[in-house]
């Protein structure tokens, strides 16, 4: 036997597995498929304050190795997700982690406090990193400065461990990582989506109408895993892992390059009930690799 727990210092989980936000939807679509309690947590679709649409069509173009995707945060706005949360924790103990969104800090924080007061809600994961919204896929993430104001302005004004989404598409993320860890963020989740694009030869355009989407899915992993590698060993916040993983194997490399767990992404949309094959996978590998607990290769790549 092993043990897959996997420890955040605020939080311990069953395993380290953790369908990220934009992926699972709000937990509930995917219950048909497996028993949402072998997740170690799962997080929720990005929100906003109020609904959104997203961006018009075409939202997802498929890649030789993974996924652009220009969905645009579509959402119920929060108040609808509150009743979704509570129908949600009828049918699962796995921890919540609502994934929050604004326009500007004043909605940052307006989200996270509506949610920060929901007993059902574990955790918060601030999305700073989003690139397929407006403005060419800049966002708070790409900025030191505005990373500490906005995570500090949270953290003074909320309670729940607050996990921070971190972008690929800066030239130091390190450095990003360092300004969310002393503005008081209890976690660091990287990668968001890598910047893309996509172009139709018969138009001579871009495929999105915004130009640049998200580009996920197995081509990013090694890119990621560089990442996360490099920010863990810089923090002392734990790290969760995100970027292609779609085997056991993947997630025990996230481990050994440093995180504490992982978020798995485009994976889920492919194969809906990814989560019990990759827990599968991963106690296999570590029986077969004699490794009694994921604490014990955390951080121990040999280089």
């Amino acid at each position: 036997m092993v043990d897959l727990s996997a420890d955040l210092g605020f939080i311990k989980l069953k395993n380290p597995v953790i369908p990220a936000s934009g992926t699972f939807g709000y937990g509930e679509e995917f219950q048909t498929f497996f028993d949402l309690d072998i997740l170690g947590a799962f997080v929720l679709k990005g929100i906003y304050k109020n609904p959104r649409p997203g961006n018009i069509p075409p939202r997802l173009h498929e890649t030789a190795a993974g996924l652009l995707n220009s969905i645009g945060l579509a959402g119920p706005g929060a108040e609808e997700l509150v009743n979704i949360i509570k129908r949600v924790a009828g049918i699962t103990h796995t921890p919540v982690v609502v994934n929050v969104c604004g326009e500007d800090d004043e909605e940052y924080l307006e989200v996270a406090q509506i949610f920060d007061a929901l007993d059902e809600v574990a955790m918060l994961e601030l999305n700073i990193s989003c690139p397929n919204v407006r403005a060419g896929g800049k966002c708070p993430a790409q900025d030191g400065q505005h990373t500490y104001r906005l995570v500090k302005l949270i953290k003074q004004n909320t309670v729940k461990p607050l996990i921070v989404k971190l972008s690929p598409n800066v030239k130091d993320i390190v450095s990003i990582a360092l300004s969310a860890e002393e503005a008081g963020a209890d976690a660091l989740s990287l990668v968001n989506a890598y910047l893309g694009l996509a172009v139709n030869l018969k138009s001579r355009a871009p495929v999105f109408r915004n130009v640049f989407a998200g580009l996920s899915g197995p081509a990013i992993k090694p890119l990621a895993l560089k990442l996360v590698y490099e920010v863990a060993r810089q923090v002392a916040v734990p790290v969760i892992g995100i970027g292609g993983i779609t085997c056991g194997g993947d997630v025990l490399e996230f481990i050994l390059a440093g995180a504490s767990a992982v978020q798995t992404g485009t994976v889920n949309m492919v194969e809906p009930a990814a989560s019990v094959r990759i827990l599968h996978e991963i106690e296999t590998q570590m029986q077969e690799l004699q490794i009694k607990n994921l604490e014990e290769i955390r951080g121990e790549l040999k280089i």
